[in-house]
């Protein structure tokens, strides 16, 4: 139990001593944000600050991960997942900081990419678990095998949870601190199955998105961008896929499901009707136009995000 400490810690220490340079460097390059210009007008302040600190994220959870767990198959394709992802993220910022592209790469781009890499980390996992196609549903006590259906599921869930975090990736901590919470009860479930790998890994990610806190929380001195939310997602995809347990993301991954739900739900009902449900989508945006500060609302989603979590955790154990 003690090395989880030093892996979330060592994450934690890498974060905090690199955004000391990293953020002067992204400040001096003009690694700036965009802001979306019909979005809370409170944001418009944001306008400038630096971007794609996501590339602290990332190499601390990698380094962290393979100091404690050393290098198997199952921390390898942990590494791809949140690597990959995260140079995903990266060209997707490069190209709007740098080549001041505001909508960074093509849609067709991101989805191709994102699809190629998804399908990488699904046929390795199932090269890592040969023949296993079972999944864990809440409250039964054993797994559910589905079949033909295993590769197909699990190129969703990647897809789905990538994509996710990044849409949720819109409020200053907001991510950082539910990545924070998601991944130390993937930690206790690490710790249920006795999966190294797993543990350390999840430790690595609570560190990493502490120390980003320190300079994400309100108000920020820097943003993950697309490098860092789409690798946080690749992370998140490889703890449920490993474990097994992703249908659990719906307790685990709540604020994230409804976050996604809320942008399909708003574009589905505006293009039937030409009306809206939402002030403005994600969720956490119409609740800032409903006149919550943003504190308030990160802070919000972050309790539902701890009891969601709990909740999720009360019923895996019930379960076995």
């Amino acid at each position: 139990m003690i090395y989880l400490f030093f892996a979330a810690a060592t994450a934690f220490t890498i974060v905090a001593v690199a955004g000391n340079f990293v953020i002067p460097a992204l400040t001096y390059l003009k690694f700036g944000q965009t802001v979306r210009q019909d979005g809370p007008k409170r944001h418009l302040k944001k306008m400038g600050t630096p971007t794609m600190g996501g590339i602290m994220i990332i190499p601390a959870v990698i380094i962290a991960t393979i100091i404690f767990s050393g290098i198997t198959n199952n921390s390898l394709l942990a590494v791809i997942a949140a690597t990959g992802f995260g140079l995903i993220g990266f060209m997707d910022d490069y190209i709007k900081v740098v080549k001041k592209r505001s909508l960074g790469l093509r849609a067709s781009q991101k989805i191709l990419m994102q699809l190629i890499l998804s399908v990488i980390i699904t046929l390795y996992a199932y090269y890592i678990f040969p023949g296993d196609s079972r999944v864990l549903f809440p409250f039964l006590n054993k797994p559910v095998d589905l079949g033909l259906f295993y590769i197909p599921f699990n190129l969703f869930i990647v897809l789905g949870v990538v994509n996710s975090v990044n849409l949720t990736d819109g409020l200053d901590g907001l991510v950082s601190g539910i990545m924070l919470i998601i991944s130390f009860f993937y930690t206790l479930i690490g710790l249920y199955f006795g999966s190294h790998e797993v543990s350390f890994y999840s430790a690595s990610i609570s560190g990493a998105a502490l120390g980003f806190l320190l300079y994400n929380h309100y108000p920020a001195k820097v943003f993950m961008g697309d490098t860092g939310s789409l690798g946080f997602g690749g992370a998140l995809a490889f703890l449920a896929i490993s474990t097994k347990t992703q249908f659990y993301l719906l307790f685990f991954g709540f604020i994230l499901v409804m976050e996604t739900l809320s942008v399909i739900i708003q574009v589905l009902y505006f293009r039937t009707t030409g009306k809206r449900i939402f002030k403005m989508a994600p969720l956490h945006h119409h609740f800032e136009l409903c006149g919550m500060s943003e504190i308030k609302v990160v802070l919000f989603f972050w309790a539902i995000a701890l009891l969601s979590c709990s909740i999720g955790y009360y019923i895996f154990n019930l379960s076995f």
